[in-house]
């Protein structure tokens, strides 16, 4: 019988740890160990027994979540999956969650539409097997979770049919593409900060759910020598400038003459996620063909390795991170799988290999 994932899930109300254990039980490969109504009442039960995973909320009585969590990361590393509530002052302290070393962050599951509801499952099922394959420091890793195998709901053809040939596309400015997931936002942090200023302009999809991904672009923003900010539709891409897919958006590379700029619009969930990796890389092949650099980072699951191929097939130059540097090597190794690397990189030596094809 197969390891499933143990979930310790911490939260001030009774109603959400409820919820919470129901959705996280509903799948097979995941069970609740146990709750907790606050940290200190957390701690006594994990000096009991470890779990695999963390599901923490940030506001609660006695000790606040961060404070927990960096408690947590620097004595006894556990994966934690941060469950915040969609508020401006809560978005940025989810920023402070990822530095200090949440494995992810998620929206508290919306309980009024039942499309929501499972969405939601879908998100926080694989947030909490993402994170049980983290590789933290301080702490053995055990093997991966293996996890029952489950038809994506959609494919990118919901959002942009896929081209049946690409021609070469000439004159235009070069472009690159990137797709992360867990361990991303870190990776793509590093990434841009060792970048010179007069680079391509970059589209990123980092899967983060809405209202997080503008505080993470503002974050970036003040770090790198780059403008960044979270994409809006109609947004032009250039040199010098990022632009960062919205959390619940899916995001698309256009062109218009010698420009490129981006689509933002509501769809379906493409491999489980919206923003999709897929979604982008495939709107980058039609539009940007041979101009186009595509990395895929670290992340669990397979989106963006069938799009890594397509833009290789359309003429792309592609790049996927290495194991040894991914936090989880799953839409890497997808993609590696299919071919769709024309180099494989670890992650600290993929700015200084980017300058120097673009000369």
């Amino acid at each position: 019988m197969k390891k499933k994932v143990r979930v310790l899930v911490v939260d001030d109300s009774a109603v959400v740890r409820q919820s919470l254990s129901s959705i996280l039980e509903s799948d097979p490969g995941i069970e609740v160990m146990g709750t907790a109504a606050d940290p200190i009442i957390a701690v006594k039960k994990i000096m009991k027994e470890i779990p695999d995973v963390i599901t923490l909320d940030i506001e609660m009585p006695r000790m606040d979540g961060l404070t927990f969590l960096r408690k947590i990361m620097s004595q006894h590393p556990i994966p934690v999956v941060v469950i915040s509530s969609l508020t401006t002052e809560g978005t940025e302290v989810a920023m402070k969650a990822l530095e200090y070393g949440a494995s992810e962050i998620i929206g508290k599951p919306a309980m009024n539409a039942a499309q929501f509801i499972n969405e939601s499952k879908i998100m926080l099922c694989d947030a909490v097997k993402a994170a049980s394959q983290v590789k933290l420091k301080r702490r053995k890793i055990a093997s991966p979770v293996a996890q029952p195998t489950v038809k994506p709901k959609y494919s990118a053809d919901v959002i942009l049919n896929k081209a049946s040939s690409f021609k070469q596309i000439i004159d235009t400015d070069k472009i690159i593409v990137l797709g992360a997931s867990t361990g991303g936002t870190e990776a793509i942090r590093n990434f841009l900060k060792a970048l010179p200023s007069k680079v391509p302009g970059i589209a990123i999809v980092q899967h983060m759910p809405e209202g997080f991904t503008k505080s993470f672009a503002n974050s970036l923003n003040n770090i790198c020598g780059l403008e960044v900010k979270e994409a809006e539709n109609g947004d032009k891409l250039y040199q010098g400038r990022v632009l960062i897919a919205p959390g619940s958006k899916h995001m698309l590379l256009k062109r218009v003459g010698k420009e490129y700029m981006v689509e933002v619009k509501e769809g379906p969930l493409v491999n489980r996620h919206r923003p999709s990796v897929d979604v982008l890389f495939r709107s980058a092949a039609r539009y940007a063909g041979n101009n186009a650099t595509g990395f895929l980072l670290t992340g669990m699951g397979n989106d963006g390795a069938k799009g890594l191929l397509e833009l290789k097939e359309s003429g792309a130059h592609t790049v996927a991170q290495d194991e040894a540097s991914s936090v989880v090597f799953g839409m890497p190794k997808e993609a590696i799988k299919l071919d769709a690397a024309d180099k494989i990189l670890p992650l600290d030596r993929m700015a200084s290999y980017l300058v120097s094809r673009l000369g």
